[in-house]
């Protein structure tokens, strides 16, 4: 959550885009998932994320439960069903545990909803205030990919801990956060043909501009392949790269999301950070599970990026893949999934100035998403 009381100036880094859709930045990010309670355990304990607020029996809801978790500027919302019906109890007995909501924070959500309706988006929430003591928020909402839904949220007239009907919620339990700082992207998983149809309404319904684009060529192994393409709004904040299956030997990552997600969805969300062979350490110290490149990999990379400031001993050890473009270079490196599906992972990025998303770590990755499906019998 980005909210404050006033909005900042955005500067426009992506001059493609239209902007008339003005975006602050990633509000949170809501998933609906099984039992939320130790969602947000995991949340706290592995990924360092800090209790924040609740909604619940005891703030006078009575079909759900929320627990709220925040670093930095992350926000998750973490949600499951009080009742045996609903909406809720559908979606996680389709997709299993998942992202529904991807909320942006706007300085005005009536004109958010009024411009992308007016172009073609469906509604699922006109736009309504929730007020409290500690002041008013505005919500709306739009369809997007699948089951997946944009929140638009003006929260500049509000001072509370979350939203309005959420209570503090402040367990005992000691907390060390991990370095994480902001979303940097989100990525969407559609199925065959739907790419260019959601890269358009990006750019139709909300502004987006694209940034880069990739094929099969640029992302394919010996056995399967996926194409992609970056959407990014005008002041770069958000970023919403959309992939769909491609022509393989075998079946791609994109088509096991799909299967056992039932359908397109939220694939991955990269998180940022400042020094992320610390992150790594620490997460992997708390039992989060990376995807390992192989061993040498790290024999030509230097000769491939050249100069980092990184000693390349720590990075090899920890798996971290490294990519150069014409503005730097960047870090990155992707966990094994996070929930009981092979579905939904974190990306952890550092950023040495590169715009990009590390296409020269593409087929080392994907090799090694591959011997994952192997195991599963899933490739």
């Amino acid at each position: 959550m980005n909210g404050s009381s006033s909005s900042p100036q955005l500067e426009k880094v992506n001059p493609e885009a239209e902007d008339f859709l003005p975006l602050l930045g990633t509000d949170h990010i809501e998933l609906y998932c099984g039992n939320a309670k130790q969602s947000a355990y995991y949340y706290i304990a592995a990924w360092g994320f800090k209790p924040l607020a609740y909604c619940g029996l005891e703030t006078g809801v009575r079909d759900r439960v929320s627990y709220v978790v925040q670093q930095e500027k992350i926000t998750l919302v973490l949600t499951s069903p009080l009742i045996p019906d609903g909406p809720i109890n559908d979606h996680i007995n389709r997709h299993g545990d998942g992202v529904k909501s991807i909320a942006l924070w706007v300085d005005n959500a009536s004109k958010s909803w009024e411009e992308t309706t007016s172009r073609g988006a469906v509604s699922v929430m006109a736009p309504a205030t929730r007020e409290d003591k500690d002041g008013s928020v505005v919500l709306s909402g739009i369809e997007t990919y699948g089951d997946t839904v944009h929140t638009f949220v003006e929260r500049k007239n509000y001072q509370g801990v979350f939203l309005p009907g959420y209570g503090p919620w402040n367990p005992s339990q000691p907390i060390k956060p991990l370095g994480l700082r902001y979303v940097d992207h989100m990525v969407g998983n559609v199925g065959w043909g739907e790419m260019n149809t959601w890269t358009d309404f990006y750019a139709r319904v909300m502004g987006f501009a694209q940034l880069i684009s990739f094929d099969d060529k640029d992302i394919s192994t010996e056995f399967t392949a996926l194409m992609s393409k970056v959407m990014s709004n005008g002041n770069g904040r958000i970023k919403f790269p959309i992939n769909e299956p491609a022509e393989g030997r075998k079946k791609s990552q994109i088509e096991e999301y799909i299967d056992f997600y039932q359908g397109p969805g939220v694939q991955h969300i990269a998180l940022a950070t400042s020094n992320i062979i610390e992150t790594v350490t620490e997460l992997r110290n708390r039992g989060i599970e990376f995807l390992q490149v192989p061993a040498t990999y790290y024999d030509t990379v230097l000769d491939r990026v050249g100069h980092i400031d990184e000693d390349l001993d720590p990075l090899r050890e920890l798996g971290i893949l490294i990519d150069r473009d014409d503005e730097g270079y960047l870090l990155q490196i992707f966990t094994k999934p996070v929930v009981d599906r092979p579905t939904m992972f974190f990306e952890i990025i550092q950023r040495k100035g590169a715009k990009s998303f590390g296409k020269g770590n593409f087929k080392a990755l994907f090799e090694a998403i591959e011997r994952e499906q192997e195991t599963r019998g899933t490739l």
